[in-house]
Parts: structure tokens; sequence; C-alpha cells
């Protein structure tokens, strides 16, 4: 028998890169959902109300669910579920949304409290029920727990009353309609049993069936939001009874009527369990705004190679991306997609690997920043990349507009994104120590620009000159004036947290170009990495000229540096937007992406294409 040996073609430049916004097992992890939104019922529908797009999230949602092996196992995997919302995103936003807080926040909050099999999940595993999760209150907001909803223990029918003591603890946000059919949900209340606070816990709750709310219960449409149509609600309870095991974890209780135990701190720890959902919930809303952004910027940067525009003084025509005034801000903008795809990734991998309450604490402090840095600059990109594609971009058909309104709700949703950073910043302003080996001192000011490990002791001392400010201005405060010390303090210390999300975007691009072969991709990614750099040092440098660490010619060298990348990384932006690996079926579906966009605004009934008359 003769074997013949075949040579299997190393990766492309793309593909190296794909790896390196994707991770490693990018085909195991992502490949499912890029097959899923390239099947018919994913393709871009044409129009409709708001209603009609809310009924197609829903049926889509139902669609999703068959196409699984086992929705618990998706439910149970934050992996899976922050590729979910990468590559669902950028399709439709409303059915992201049902869809995370089905597998995350309900289905997923179930699996983490219950005992294996104690409870049935057919409904929710079938979608006979579509699962929703009430926290936030109208008048609380991220102050969950101040919540006022109350489920009252009732001893004679070992069961608990839930019940909404005034407008505002009515329950905020949540999908509670009857769009999509019969809802059931999870609902926070404050746990009182003969006149004891035992902290917030989480109660299974059916909420409607296929028509209406069940009774005492009330939904009420809240006005339509910015963005894709969800069905968002005002819901509240009139002493509603529910069984003693709608409390989850009812069996940590030993099932003894009556009996809660609340030890010293456990009222917050329950509280801390009962939202636990929320950091891979945080995870997957950085992994939306990537995904949304890598989407935007990739059709931004085709469109700009197809439209052509009049050279001049009679020159031939030349794509609109010639312009540096057109590509320099796409180039900006790809440096920092790249940026917030390996910052999302870096956080998730230090959140699984983290090991006890102290390295918790720090990898949960990394989600959260992360989530905020991260969806604002995806709001940044998507703008960006809208702006540069004009007119056409403004249109439904070409699948920005649902992004542009989209990162909104991203920036809001599992926490605000200034009460993210204001909690980091406390956290933060006086843990800092100085002297670290990485900031570079007066002496290092000679150092070369192109030189990485420069430009990261910058970053670091960007991160150290505004939390020096912060704690400054804090110690200026009288010590009995708490408020007065953090007003004095939050905007430096803020800035602080912001450069430190810059630093740590920028150590994970350093690990993903040394992880790279030498060649071309590892190149390209160098580009990348200190265009980010150059540019954050770029809008601090007025700091680092005055704490001597940069010199007045590095300050003026500065511009030069910036451009010369910038056409550097515009030279390959089409090749940099293909290691995206967008489905090409996904871009077909939004006409601007294509070089025959002109083609989805022929008119059959024009007169170019009437048939002349001595042609008949």
């Amino acid at each position: 028998m003769t074997v013949t040996l075949t040579d299997t073609a190393p990766p492309s430049t793309a593909e190296l890169l794909t790896g390196v916004l994707l991770g490693p097992e990018h085909r195991r992890e992502h490949g499912f959902w890029q097959r899923l939104i390239s099947t018919e019922p994913f393709r871009r529908p044409a129009g409709g109300t708001p209603e009609e797009r809310l009924e197609l999230a829903y049926d889509r949602l139902r669609i999703l669910n068959l196409s699984l092996d086992s929705g618990a196992r998706l439910a149970s995997d934050p992996r899976a579920l922050a590729a979910l919302h990468a590559w669902l995103g950028p399709v439709d936003p409303a059915l992201t949304t049902v869809a995370g807080i089905h597998y995350n926040l309900f289905l997923g909050s179930l699996l983490d409290h219950e005992c294996a099999g104690r409870r049935d999940l057919s409904d929710y595993l079938t979608m006979r029920r579509i699962g929703t999760f009430l926290c936030t209150e109208v008048a609380h907001g991220n102050n969950a727990a101040a919540m006022e909803t109350t489920a009252t223990y009732d001893r004679e029918r070992d069961g608990f009353v839930l019940h909404t003591p005034n407008p505002g603890a009515q329950k905020f946000m949540p999908n509670t309609s009857p769009a999509g059919g019969a809802k059931s949900g999870l609902v926070a209340a404050r746990l009182v049993a003969d006149g004891a606070d035992h902290g917030v816990r989480l109660f299974l709750v059916q909420l409607t069936d296929e028509t209406r709310a069940l009774p005492g219960i009330r939904v009420r449409r809240l006005p339509a939001r910015m963005g894709s149509p969800v069905d968002h609600c005002l819901t509240s309870f009139d002493q509603l009874f529910v069984e003693r095991d709608a409390l989850l974890g009812s069996a940590e209780e030993g099932g003894v009527p009556g009996e809660f135990r609340t030890g010293p701190g456990d009222r917050r720890r329950r509280f801390l369990t009962s939202i636990g959902r929320v950091t891979p919930g945080r995870i997957s809303m950085s992994a939306c705004a990537a995904g949304s952004a890598r989407a935007t910027l990739a059709v931004a940067v085709r469109y700009g190679g197809h439209r052509m525009i009049s050279g001049s003084r009679g020159a031939p025509p030349v794509p609109v991306n010639a312009h540096r005034t057109h590509h320099g801000p796409l180039a900006s903008a790809m440096a920092t997609v790249f940026a917030m795809s390996l910052l999302y990734r870096r956080a998730q991998e230090r959140w699984e690997a983290c090991t006890g309450e102290d390295g918790r604490t720090e990898a949960g402090r990394l989600v959260d920043v992360a989530k905020a840095w991260i969806t604002w600059r995806a709001r940044e990109v998507i703008v960006e990349s809208r702006e540069r594609c004009g007119a056409q971009a403004l249109l439904e058909n070409n699948g920005m507009t649902e992004l542009v309104t989209g990162v909104e709700g991203a920036i809001t949703a599992e926490g605000d994104n200034i009460a993210l950073y204001a909690k980091a910043a406390a956290d933060m302003l006086f843990a800092a120590e100085p002297g670290r080996d990485d900031v570079p001192g007066p002496a290092a000011r000679p150092g070369d620009l192109a030189d990485p490990r420069f430009l990261g002791g910058l970053l670091a001392s960007v991160q150290d000159i505004w939390f020096a400010r912060a704690r400054t201005r804090a110690l200026r405060a009288p010590d009995a004036d708490a408020l007065g010390r953090w007003n004095a303090a939050s905007g430096p210390a803020l800035r602080g947290v912001e450069a430190w999300a810059y630093r740590q975007a920028a150590e994970a691009y350093a690990e993903a170009r040394a992880a790279l072969p030498r060649g071309d991709a590892r190149d390209r990614l160098a580009e990348l990495e200190r265009l980010f750099a150059v540019e954050w040092v770029s809008r601090n440098s007025g700091d680092l000229l005055a704490a001597g660490l940069l010199s007045g010619d590095q300050v003026e060298a500065l511009p030069d540096a910036v451009e010369e990348l910038v056409a550097a990384v515009a030279a390959h932006a089409p090749e940099l937007a293909d290691s995206f690996a967008l489905p090409e079926r996904l871009l077909a579906d939004w006409p601007i992406a294509g070089p025959g966009y002109a083609d989805a605004y022929d008119d059959p009934a024009g007169p170019w294409n009437a048939v002349p008359a001595d042609a008949r």
C-alpha cells in the first residue's frame, strides 16, 4: 500500500489573528454560533414593526433552543454564554437580550442554587415557559440591596406572600409580558419571617400564561426604549402566595417550617449569591459589545473600499478609504477593537482561574472594569464606523442602527458603567503601591517610543499619576466628611481606573504578541499594539512631561509616531477585518458590506429598466 503525504497549508495571517481575537480554541467555542447565524432563520428580515421584530426574537429563541444539545449545558458554561452574545449581538440585539436573560440570569441561577434533580426544569429547557429575572426596582437602580419587595413567611400555609409595598418597589425592566409565550421569573425579594429580615433571596414564580399575567401579579409595558424592541415591563405583586419550595436554596434550610438561618454577615453573602449570575452577565456584555464593534468596523472597512469618489483635478476616482481623513479613524478603531477583544478574554480567563476570596475579588474587579471600558469603547467604535458610512448606515437594512442604540443597553445592563468604575476606584484608591519596578523614573526618559516595554511603563505611570492626585485630594478633605472626601477624590480616581483598564489591555496585547510566531501576523499585531499605546500616551503626554517621564522632543515626536502607525495599520485594514471571521452570509444581508451595494436600491420600474420603444 502506498501512502501519499499531503502538505497542510500553514495558517494565513488573518487566521492567526482570528486565534488572537477569539482564542486558540475558537473553532470549538465559536463555530456553532457562526454556523447558526448563517442559517436561514437568522437572516436579516426586511422591515417589520417593533411588535413583529419582538415576535421574531422569541421565535428565534425557540429555534436556538432546539439547536442545542442541552440548554442546561449552555447555562452552565460561561464561555458558551459569552460566545452566544458575541455572535447573536450583531444579528439581533433583542434576541440576544432575551436569550441572555433566559439562559444566564434565569436558568443559570436555578442551576447554581438547586440540588441536582430536586427541581423539574423541563418546562424551561423545552421553553414551554420562558424565564426572566426580576431584581432591579424603580426607586433603587444599582442599589439592589435596598430593595423593598417583600416575601413574608406564612407559617400556617408554610409558604411566602410576595408583595410590592409602594410604586418605587415595582420591578423595573424585566421582560415579563406574555409576548413570546408563558413566562416564569426569579424574583428577588426581602425574606421576612416572624418580623425578622433575613435578607434578599430569590423566589421562582409563574408570572403569565400565553395571554395575560396570573392573579396577584400586575404587568405593565414600559414606554418603548431606544434600540431593539424587548418587552420591558413594570411588574408588581399583590399579596401573592407561593409555596415554600419557590425559595431557591430552600433545601439548605433543612426543610423545617419557619426556620431560616441568618448568621453574622450572612445577609450580604446571600444577596451576593442571589445575584451571582451578574458576573457571567458582565463578561457576556463585554463579548457582545466587542462582537458588535467588530461587525460595524468590518462593514465600514469594506464600504470604504467600495465607495468611490472623484479624484483631484481630473484624476480617476479613488475609494474613500484612500483618504487619511477616512481611514485614520478606522485604523485607530481597529487598534481599539483588538484591545477590547483581548481585554475581554483576559478578564474571562482571570475569572475562571481565580481561587480564594482575594483572587476572586481581584478577578471580579477586572471583569467589572473591563465591562465598563469595553462597552464605552464599543460605543465610540460603532458610532465612528457608522459615521464613516454616511447616510447609508442610517438605514436599518444596513445593520448598524440597531447596534448604535443597542450598545447603550450594554452600557447600563448588569450594572451601570459609572457605578462599576466608582466601586473599583474606591477599592483601588489607597491600594496602589508606589515605587513599582514597572514604573519608569526620570532616568528612563530617553526611552524609545517604539519600545513596547517603555510604553508599558508610561501606561503604568498614567495610572499612578491619577491615583496620586485622587489620594491628595481625598486627604485634603475633613476626615469626618466621608462624602466630601469621596467627591474630592472621585474625578481623578475614575481617571485612574480608566488608565488601569488601558494598562490591562496593553498587557493583554503584549501577551498575545509574544505567543505568536515571528512573521506577518506578529508584525500586524505589534503595529496595532503600538498604535493603541502611543495614542493613549499622546492623550496623557502633558502629565508625563510634567512628571519628567517624557522629554519635550518625545512629546513633539508623538504626532508623527501616531501618523506612521495609522498608515501601517490602514494598509492592512481589509486583512485585519477578515480576521474577525464574520460569516459571509451575515455580511451579505448588509448591502453596504458588498461592492454591489447600490443594487439594493434598484427600481424595477425605473426608466433605466424600461425596454426601449424601438425594441418592443
